[in-house]
């Protein structure tokens, strides 16, 4: 049986401008419906953006593709990387787009820039539409997510926008046909305009630019309606959408990595990230999650205030709001709380995202909120996290082991131009004698180097001391691929995935407007661009450290320890089957622990206290000196005196398990 709902035929009639017209003109009583619409702001189809935009001139095409091989030829780093695993010659196409483009149109011309960098298959490179392109996305209002059954993919839908009415299209129906294509088709066809290093990553961004669009870098749908066919328990339905396009606005907290990055200062040069997952994200969020984005804002305006000198609100959250149970970063750290399972209860945060203006505040709110939770283990889900401040998620890594971290390496590139940025640009200078000496050397990249010194690294220490399982999937990219190769790298736990790979891209990207500031001289052959079109790309490379010393991230990725294939519980049930799973790993992992107190200070000596578990012996420090080893006896309270600590100074303390270093604590003396 086939019923067909057609909630849109009336569209053009009935729509307001507001999100009463997001679904083609449907109402709905829907209590947060209201909140929605406010949320979205402005609302038209897909026809009637696209009837606002404006052309480019011949000279002005020409400008930017001229600017594009100046990009790619000079600081794209993994030009050769993707010639040899992908066989394309991006440079060739550039210069006959630029020959051919006056037999173009205006869609035609921005379709082959974009196709071009999309078959680079690295999501940190990429044209930048003109305006007003960056400032809109597309969507139709449900999310679609997959599941396996059996051998089978299968497309559930697992949220539907407070401003649909149709009591039939609801979370748990599951879709057969997008526009009379198979669905599985359908994601397939949408992968090939992704720009995903792998065949996981790909698939997942297919999946997502199903329902959401950012304008800015992909293409616009070439369908102004989408016929969804679906079943409803043993009915298949139809029901059918236009295309809407919103203009979101900047987000409350974090970096606008969708605007002109130059604006960011120096964070401008620190940025790993995948700009359209961070679009989608910000998008699913006001279509579905109205009570988010108002939390969002209270606690922005609350970090504001507590951070203001003599602020008045200083100590005081929101009306309501409990620190207990609300992240100070809500955008960041969606959820956080204690999972009960038959394997035991154990932490859970999941980390949506890197983006973060302050990575010194986003590591203490970690550290206050793992505090919160279960110390016996945790459980730290990255899934769909595209990045953000590199430094803030490599530095994370110290939070969780007891030993030293090696941060990623970085390498430009060699060319004239690289060269040239090193040699004019003090943030960059230490790179500059390895790409000069590559013209007696011949080495295709510079010598590699970290975004930050080492010590910044370690600064911290370890603070959660349980074992941990880290989950990922193909949406993980750039800052979370380096965070996940680190934790692997380093050991620190074992990694669950939900796909085969990471997303796989290992770099620093920078916009053509941050390197057009630093080569600003006469002879750059960097130029503004035209009508706010513009291009990011990856400038600089990581590799690994540890077991993996010296291998690029970029389409290699991260490959997880373990598989957990989604189930239909997981999807529709806050991830029961996943989280089980993780459970499970971490009961087969020991739990070790050691905290410690200064008692008396007297002749240079310090009187210590230390709690520990499931080790067998302490080794102290103090300010990186040796002072002494102390044997453990059994679990629980061990009193002993350490010396040297006459100067004050930092002690820390070491616990072993079988010549193992497993747990370490610092005291400030």
């Amino acid at each position: 049986m086939s019923i067909m709902n057609d909630t849109t035929g009336s569209a053009s009639k009935r729509r307001s401008k507001k999100a009463r017209g997001a679904t083609g003109g449907m109402e709905t009583t829907h209590p947060q419906a209201a909140a929605v619409a406010a949320n979205l702001g402005a609302v038209e189809t897909l026809k009637e953006f696209l009837a606002t935009t404006g052309e480019l001139s011949a000279g002005e095409r020409e400008e930017i593709v001229d600017q594009a091989l100046v990009l790619i030829e000079n600081f794209f780093v993994h030009l050769p990387l993707k010639r040899a695993m992908h066989a394309i010659d991006p440079l060739q196409r550039l210069k006959l787009l630029r020959r051919r483009h006056s037999r173009l149109s205006e869609r035609a011309f921005h379709d082959e820039m974009i196709t071009i960098f999309t078959h680079l298959r690295d999501l940190h490179t990429n044209y930048v539409l003109p305006a007003p392109f960056p400032s809109r996305t597309a969507f139709v209002p449900f999310r679609l997510e997959e599941f396996t059954e059996g051998s089978s993919r299968r497309y559930v839908v697992t949220q539907v926008s407070p401003i649909m009415s149709d009591p039939s299209f609801k979370p748990g129906v599951v879709v057969t046909h997008w526009n009379n294509i198979p669905i599985d088709r359908a994601v397939e066809l949408n992968a090939e305009r992704e720009a995903g290093s792998n065949v996981d990553a790909r698939h997942a961004r297919g999946l997502a630019a199903m329902t959401i669009r950012w304008m800015g870098m992909s293409l616009p749908p070439d369908e102004e309606r989408v016929t969804v066919r679906y079943r409803s328990g043993n009915q298949s339905r139809e029901i059918a959408f236009d295309w809407q396009v919103i203009k979101p606005d900047t987000p409350e907290s974090g970096l606008d990595v969708l605007g002109t990055l130059s604006s960011l200062g120096d964070l401008a040069r620190s940025l790993g990230m995948d700009a359209r997952t961070e679009a989608q994200r910000r998008v699913l969020k006001l279509l579905f999650a109205p009570d988010a984005i108002r939390l969002e804002r209270q606690m922005a305006h609350y970090t504001r205030s507590r951070s203001t000198e003599g602020g008045a609100a200083a100590a005081t959250p929101p009306a309501g709001v409990s620190l207990g149970a609300v992240s100070t970063m809500p955008d960041v750290f969606k959820e956080f709380r204690n999972v009960t399972t038959p394997s035991g209860t154990f932490g859970y945060i999941r980390i949506t995202t890197f983006n973060v203006n302050d990575d010194q505040a986003f590591l203490a709110e970690f550290i206050r909120l793992a505090g919160l939770l279960s110390q016996d283990g945790l459980i730290l889900d990255v899934r769909g996290n595209g990045g953000g401040l590199i430094m803030a998620g490599e530095r994370l890594l110290q939070l969780l082991t007891p030993g030293p971290i090696e941060p990623c390496r970085l390498h430009f590139i060699n060319t004239p131009l690289t060269r040239q940025l090193c040699e004019d640009n003090d943030f960059v200078s230490q790179w500059k004698d390895s790409i000069g000496q590559a013209i007696e050397t011949g080495e295709t990249f510079s010598q590699g180097f970290p975004l930050l010194p080492v010590e910044q690294y370690n600064d911290i220490g370890q603070k959660y001391q349980g074992p941990i399982v880290l989950v990922t999937d193909a949406l993980c990219y750039s800052t979370t691929d380096i965070f996940a190769a680190g934790f692997q790298d380093h050991r620190i736990g074992k990694i669950l995935g939900v796909s085969g790979n990471t997303g796989a891209g290992g770099a620093n990207v920078w916009g053509h407007d941050v390197l057009l500031e630093a080569l600003s001289g006469e002879d750059s052959p960097l130029k503004p661009l035209p009508k706010g079109a513009s291009f990011r790309v990856a400038v600089r490379r990581t590799t690994r450290v540890g077991d993996h010393m010296g291998v690029p991230l970029e389409d290699l990725g991260v490959i997880p320890d373990e598989l957990h294939q989604m189930t239909r519980e997981d999807v529709l049930s806050r991830n029961k089957d996943l989280l089980e799973k993780a459970a499970s790993l971490l009961a087969e992992m020991p739990v070790h622990a050691l905290r410690g107190q200064v008692g008396s200070l007297a002749n240079g000596t310090a009187q210590v206290t230390a709690t520990t578990r499931n080790m067998e012996r302490i080794d102290a420090y103090v300010d990186g000196r040796p002072r002494g080893t102390f044997d453990v006896a059994a679990d629980g309270t061990n009193s002993f005196a350490v010396p040297g600590t006459a100067g004050g100074g930092l002690l820390e303390l070491r616990g072993f398990k079988d010549g193992a270093l497993v747990a370490a604590t610092r005291l400030q003396l």
